[in-house]
């Protein structure tokens, strides 16, 4: 498989697991669920047309790899008592299991995503011919 849908997958699953990830953060009361929550909306939009309409490009690889560093926040900011662990305050609901392994698949494709995009820019030729 070629990096750049290699890049293309992993962006999209991080996408589809951040969004899942603030839909459970609300639903288990961690996040209020009002308004500010549709800025991710245009955060989404924008992270989506970075992955698909610029892959490949300067651009596109730079606003997949912010977007895929600062996904690692959300595992971090979590693993620091805010319901990740048997300590937190739903460690024996339901739903705990999907939460725990959506902030693990979250990191592990931040990382990945970060890794592919280095290495596509990497790739690029940094001078244009003239």
């Amino acid at each position: 498989m070629k990096p750049n849908q290699m890049l293309t997958i992993t962006s999209l699953l991080l996408i589809a697991l951040a969004i899942a990830h603030l839909a459970q953060d609300v639903a288990y009361g961690y996040e209020p669920g009002n308004i500010n929550n549709l800025l991710v909306v245009p955060i989404a939009v924008v992270w989506l047309y970075g992955t698909l309409m610029l892959a490949g490009r300067r651009t596109g690889y730079i606003i997949t790899l912010l977007f895929s560093l600062f996904s690692l926040v959300v595992p971090l900011v979590h693993a620091q008592g805010k319901g990740f662990g048997v300590a937190s305050r739903m460690a024996h609901t339901t739903g705990h299991f999907f939460f725990v392994y959506s902030l693990l698949l979250i990191g592990i494709l931040g990382v990945f995503s970060a890794i592919l995009c280095v290495r596509g820019l990497w790739s690029l030729p940094w001078r244009r011919r003239g």
